[in-house]
């Protein structure tokens, strides 16, 4: 099959023929319809945290057709529409049955969306409605994301909401908070590539001013946010994100940052503000990203700017580690 594989760090991608996956027991294969190309998949290949190896498939934002079954797998037949859980887990054990499968002792992150066909499991695998698209299953994943950064911050009605950073994330965060009730949402980034589209996806006011960066913030939300939900994840925001929160509101770390920072926590105590780390998403949390879509919302489906075939893949790849007016790129392959 042709697939796009990691080559080593800081080196682009290669497009290549590799064989053809084969379902192991409880395992199925799916034929790649669409696959998000996330900013994490940016970094992996320029940090060797992520622990990517020669010959891996990237790809974790993908929904496809199933086409083969392994030995012993159930719950989907072939010929599903399916959007793929990224998160490896057992469907078995205390944590898969409540849906926290990030907990599970098999976790580990599902790639290869970046090719043809990729081998998941059943468990892992969400049926899709008649009305969504393919496309619309590869974006479920950010917009669950974003969701369980919003259920984790405890917001309520009429809340004033600063969203750090205006990537995929960003922006599905503040189109789940004007969703839930915010009573003003605020998007904050370093230049207005995603302006337009971050008022349409829900923010109020978009704010650029990376000279003054926390008075704009607080004059643009008309005061110090009730939350604020951290979005990129370089060194330096959680200290910027304490000025612009007010007192007992909270801090969601959503941005993954592998670089050590330095947080200077006595303004955090002294203004008793909270700092809550959002890991993954559940499995109900996927549901209901795919049932509000499934409802007709129109602002998460204006993430996806571009759809590409996999031969392009490696080019764009590159191209989106600068900044662009590109926000989620689909592969079609």
């Amino acid at each position: 099959m042709k697939a796009v594989t990691f080559q080593g760090l800081h080196t682009p991608l290669a497009f290549e023929e590799i064989p053809d996956p084969t379902p192991g027991e409880g395992e199925l294969v799916v034929k790649v319809g669409r696959c998000g190309i996330c900013g994490s998949d940016l970094h992996m290949t320029e940090d060797a945290a992520y622990g990517c190896k020669h010959g891996d498939v990237l790809g974790h934002e993908f929904a496809g057709e199933v086409v083969a079954l392994g030995k012993g797998a159930t719950g989907q037949k072939v010929g599903d529409l399916v959007s793929v859980i990224p998160l490896k887990s057992c469907g078995k054990c205390e944590a898969c049955r409540k849906g926290t499968v990030q907990w599970c002792e098999q976790f580990g992150l599902q790639g290869g969306g970046y090719a043809e066909y990729a081998v998941t499991r059943p468990n892992q695998c969400v049926t899709l409605p008649s009305d969504l698209t393919l496309a619309d299953g590869a974006i479920i994943e950010p917009l669950a994301v974003a969701l369980h950064g919003i259920n984790l911050s405890g917001m309520k009605t009429g809340d004033k909401v600063l969203v750090l950073g205006a990537g995929p994330i960003g922006l599905a965060v503040a189109f789940w908070a004007r969703r839930f009730g915010a009573g003003k949402v605020a998007v904050q980034d370093i230049s207005e590539f995603q302006k337009n589209l971050a008022l349409e996806m829900g923010a109020n006011v978009f704010v650029v001013d990376p000279e003054n960066p926390v008075e704009s913030a607080i004059e643009g939300l008309g005061g110090e946010a009730d939350i604020v939900f951290e979005c990129v994840g370089i060194p330096g925001l959680i200290d910027q994100a304490v000025k612009q929160v007010r007192p007992d509101g909270s801090i969601v770390l959503l941005g993954l940052c592998t670089r050590p920072d330095t947080i200077h926590t006595f303004p955090m105590l002294s203004r008793q503000v909270r700092l809550i780390t959002s890991a993954f998403f559940t499995v109900p949390e996927f549901e209901a990203a795919l049932d509000a879509l499934d409802q007709g919302a129109i602002q998460p489906r204006l993430l996806v700017t571009d759809t590409i075939d996999l031969a392009n893949t490696p080019d764009v790849f590159e191209s989106l580690k600068k900044r662009t007016n590109q926000c989620k790129v689909l592969i079609a392959p």
